[in-house]
């Protein structure tokens, strides 16, 4: 590492948001290498330039910095922690960036254990944008860490965001994207619910979308979901609800610790863990409107 940034990464979790970044990483000159855990799909990182990594020790290996893009505490967890995990790289990098999320409890647990094991420090990123953010170099990002680490990381941050913002020390970046899916996931049931009321009112429900376009309830996820709610398209998958659904858990430890009552996160909440029930975890979020059958027609 030298005195103006990072230049060696190494890269953990290449999905649907980690691989479009690592190519925007690539593009801007940096140094990666790359581990996921289903190889193949480092097979097009690795055509445009990025090194494969057996294990994600030895993609963090005398790196400056590793960087993780993963589902859940859990894999975040088993990746520093596990069988060939970052904790046992033979030159620990001295920052981790991570971009998932996870909730400030996880992040601050799993900080205060890196830091003991290998001395490496913390800097919580997650990232708001989603696919197409990441694709096109526009996402915005929720920075919390010592103002140090994350100047050095600006490098980093200015190849993958339209919008950097530290917002505080460890562990308030993950507190406003819990904010930030607060209001995405109230979203996205609140546009299922209006086409719904939409469709049982005579309306055609792909017109919708559109005519509410540049009003009050305009929004992204209007603009991205509601078309394909309204049309019946799930696939490609942009967003499971899986992963909302677990955002939404730790928004609700979150409010819970905090002794903040937030009804419309509990009503939203109960529309996620219904989804749940109905088998559609793996299903793309547009399959929210799958939970509001149409009304049937009376026989005459």
């Amino acid at each position: 590492m030298t005195s103006d940034g990072f230049h060696t990464l190494g890269f953990i979790g290449t999905g649907v948001m980690g691989a479009p970044m690592v190519k925007r990483l690539l593009g801007a000159k940096f140094n990666l290498r790359v581990w996921n855990r289903s190889p193949s799909k480092l097979d097009p990182l690795a055509a445009a330039g990025a090194l494969r990594a057996d294990t994600p020790a030895d993609a963090a290996s005398g790196c400056d910095a590793v960087l993780l893009c993963l589902s859940d505490a859990p894999a975040v967890e088993a990746a520093l922690f596990g069988g060939g995990g970052v904790a046992h790289a033979a030159t620990p990098p001295a920052v981790l960036i991570d971009f998932s999320t996870i909730g400030p409890k996880a992040t601050h647990i799993l900080a205060q254990r890196l830091r003991s094991a290998c001395g490496t420090s913390w800097v919580d990123a997650p990232v708001s944008g989603g696919a197409a953010g990441a694709e096109q170099g526009r996402l915005v990002i929720f920075c919390g860490g010592s103002a140090g680490d994350v100047g050095r990381s600006a490098g980093v941050f200015n190849a993958l965001a339209r919008r950097i913002t530290r917002v505080g020390e460890l562990g308030a970046g993950q507190t406003l994207k819990l904010c930030n899916q607060l209001i995405v996931a109230s979203n996205l049931v609140a546009i299922a619910e209006s086409l719904a009321m939409a469709r049982a009112s005579g309306l055609d429900m792909t017109e919708v979308p559109a005519a509410l376009a540049g009003g009050f309830a305009d929004s992204l996820p209007l603009q991205i979901f509601g078309p394909r709610m309204a049309a019946g398209v799930t696939s490609p998958v942009l967003g499971e609800l899986r992963l909302m659904l677990k955002d939404v858990d730790v928004v609700a430890d979150l409010a819970q610790t905090s002794h903040c009552n937030l009804p419309l996160m509990n009503a939203a909440h109960e529309v996620y863990r219904r989804a749940a029930a109905s088998g559609l975890l793996r299903e793309d979020l547009a399959a929210l409107l799958s939970l509001y059958p149409a009304p049937v027609e009376p026989h005459a």
